[in-house]
């Protein structure tokens, strides 16, 4: 029975209650639905988007209120306070943030290692989450996460920063249409380079591959979904310096395909050579570099208003990093839109990033 008819014929079948315990939920939804802006908080600056989302938000201000933002510790807060993305902002501890009369959701900008612990918290005062790259070293409490999100019936948007890339966009639709035919290769390179301060910010965790790579992991497994098996490469280039991992190579197994996704923070203008080529037996596309996006699409025949072989794509322009990712979080918690990332894809792309690392999955 569908659940419409259901609720049409409700005392017949489980009395007044149902009925109105129905109602009561339209008519929150719908008050979600209308009202304008969005409470929202941030808890965390020490991830390296912190500040970047905390500033998209407050200039999304059709879209959100911004009620304050937490950062336990006093030092970097008294750091912080006049930093551009935080000038004049409430700031609040956790526990004051998450009773925020009408506080809707919260963006997690902490460390990578209270990402995800942080995130639970949130989803079990009830709202909904921002939660920022990669989702911790334990698939388990990430699993977790996400299970009681959607027991909730609460968002878990991931910070993956190409989802809405007009790049990749055009990329996933091609994918998604038949432009490029069977997959059989994708390549992807994402590096840079970082000095000696940022590199023992990095020490504590698996790698190039796990801080970076994740976002090109994060567009495979869209384009390719779950792969069957993963296989790392990791070097260290600087021992003498430090004990990180600076230099990852992956190779993702599909039964027609063989994927590579390359990170290396030791690369000099490494920002200007990335790429991701996806290769069918249609057509090809290759984006480089990837921001900001240049697009060559190279079809077997003509598409819609695209000729046989290579070809520049023109892309529309970028209002920003972060704008269409929140604004579209917006609408998701509004019930105006619903993701295209579920639970499961989030959940391939975690695990698929610490195989990549050769991290244990616990």
């Amino acid at each position: 029975m569908k659940r419409r008819t259901f609720l049409q014929h409700g005392g017949k079948f489980a009395g007044m209650g149902l009925m109105a315990l129905s109602q009561a939920k339209n008519s929150k939804a719908q008050a979600i639905r209308s009202r304008k802006r969005i409470k929202i908080g941030q808890i965390g600056t020490t991830h390296a988007h912190a500040a970047g989302k905390m500033a998209t938000l407050r200039k999304l201000s059709e879209d959100y209120e911004v009620v304050g933002i937490v950062e336990p510790d006093p030092d970097r807060q008294g750091q912080l306070k006049n930093h551009s993305a935080y000038r004049g902002l409430k700031w609040l501890s956790e526990e004051q943030l998450l009773n925020t009369p009408g506080l809707h959701a919260v963006a997690v900008e902490t460390d990578i290692t209270e990402l995800v612990p942080t995130g639970a918290r949130c989803v079990s005062a009830g709202k909904h989450i921002h939660l920022d790259k990669p989702a911790g070293l334990s698939l388990t409490e990430f699993r977790t996460l996400l299970d009681d999100a959607t027991r909730r019936q609460l968002t878990v948007q991931m910070g993956y920063m190409f989802r809405h890339n007009p790049a990749f966009q055009f990329c996933f639709q091609a994918v998604q249409k038949g432009w490029l035919g069977e997959v059989f290769e994708l390549d992807g390179v994402i590096s840079k380079t970082i000095n000696a301060q940022q590199r023992q910010k990095l020490v504590p965790y698996p790698g190039a591959m796990f801080e970076l790579g994740c976002h090109l992991v994060d567009a495979l497994v869209k384009v390719l979904g779950k792969p069957d098996e993963v296989t790392g490469f990791s070097r260290r280039t600087r021992p003498e310096q430090d004990n990180l991992v600076d230099n990852q190579l992956a190779v993702f197994e599909y039964s027609n395909c063989t994927a590579t996704i390359r990170s290396a923070l030791i690369e000099v203008a490494g920002e200007k050579r990335r790429q991701f080529v996806v290769c069918g037996d249609r057509g090809t596309i290759e984006i480089r570099p990837l921001e900001p996006p240049r697009l060559l699409f190279a079809p077997d025949q003509p598409r819609q208003q695209y000729q046989k072989g290579y070809q520049e794509v023109n892309l529309p322009s970028m209002p920003g990093r972060y704008d269409d990712q929140l604004i579209e979080l917006a609408q998701i918690i509004r019930e105006e839109a619903e993701s295209l990332y579920p639970p499961e894809h989030d959940l391939a792309v975690q695990e698929a990033v610490l195989k990549a690392c050769g991290v244990p999955l616990t």
